[in-house]
């Protein structure tokens, strides 16, 4: 092996021991600050188009130095309408993501912590919408508020509350019948201070990790919903719309599935890796 080829051999190698030694959380942060930047401020600085543009001498191009992505069966360009589609997909994911949150503690708290002719009630509530799947109650509110992202963001909030309306429910009972609390509740502290100040906190601690890992499934069923034809309506450029508009074309131009499933892929995996680490930290300070 001759010198250069040596040097370039050994450099290799100290790239792949680098890119080894790099945690997937760090990877995932990354991808998901790079995400929410694009999302808030870089469109129009990363784009190289508009994402309605239409140039019909362009349909259906495949992939090229002149379009990253290829362009769609009516000359948009699809790297340009994916960069747009990001603020939707996120404001989707996001706003799911807060409206399920919201919707669990209230609930979790109420089933956990109110008299028993108020928590049970409540939790017989949560045991029939547990027994439907998130997509199912998802579809449902959908088809009642028509398509659009705020429906969406409602559609996706409702369906997947009443999981994280259980897992409150279970830490605030344990958390109830903890030692600091009976403690706080033997020196007189009110109510509220003991919910506040030991109940709450403790309570959502462990579920920091499941936000994350909200986001990325609400952004996932979210564009399930759209590719369906019951989420944000074409030509809207975000990602689960454009799986939809792009099935009619599916076998003669393969850029039009892939390159948006590549982007919700990688978003949601971005968001798993951070919940990981989170959960992971939760568990190390646990134990």
């Amino acid at each position: 092996m001759n010198a250069p080829a040596a040097v370039i051999q050994k450099s290799r190698s100290r790239l792949r021991a680098v890119v080894a030694t790099v945690p997937l959380s760090t990877v995932g942060a990354g991808v998901v600050v790079v995400l929410i930047l694009v999302a808030a401020v870089a469109p129009q600085f990363l784009a190289t188009d508009s994402a309605y543009s239409v140039d019909l001498g362009q349909t259906l191009a495949p992939p090229s130095s002149q379009h990253w992505f290829g362009t769609d069966s009516v000359g948009r360009d699809l790297y340009s309408r994916i960069i747009w589609g990001t603020r939707s997909s996120l404001l989707i994911g996001l706003g799911a993501m807060a409206l399920s949150l919201l919707i669990g503690l209230l609930l979790g708290f109420v089933a956990a912590l109110t008299p028993r002719w108020l928590a049970g009630p409540t939790n017989r509530l949560l045991d029939i919408l547990l027994a439907f799947p998130v997509l199912l109650l998802s579809l449902l509110f959908v088809a009642l508020l028509g398509p659009s992202e705020a429906s969406l963001i409602i559609a996706v909030g409702i369906g997947s509350a009443p999981g994280y309306a259980r897992l409150i429910r279970a830490q605030a009972l344990g958390v109830r019948d903890s030692a600091y609390v009976e403690a706080a509740q033997a020196l007189g502290h009110d109510r509220r201070t003991i919910f506040t100040q030991h109940i709450f906190p403790n309570s959502f601690r462990p579920l920091v990790a499941l936000v994350a890992l909200g986001v990325g499934q609400s952004i996932v069923w979210a564009s399930g919903l759209s590719f369906l034809g019951l989420g944000v309506a074409p030509p809207s450029p975000e990602w689960g719309a454009l799986l939809n508009s792009g099935r009619a074309d599916i076998t003669t131009a393969w850029w039009l599935e892939v390159m948006p499933g590549i982007a919700i892929v990688f978003t949601a995996l971005a968001f798993t890796q951070v919940g990981r680490y989170f959960q992971d930290r939760s568990e190390g300070i646990t134990h």
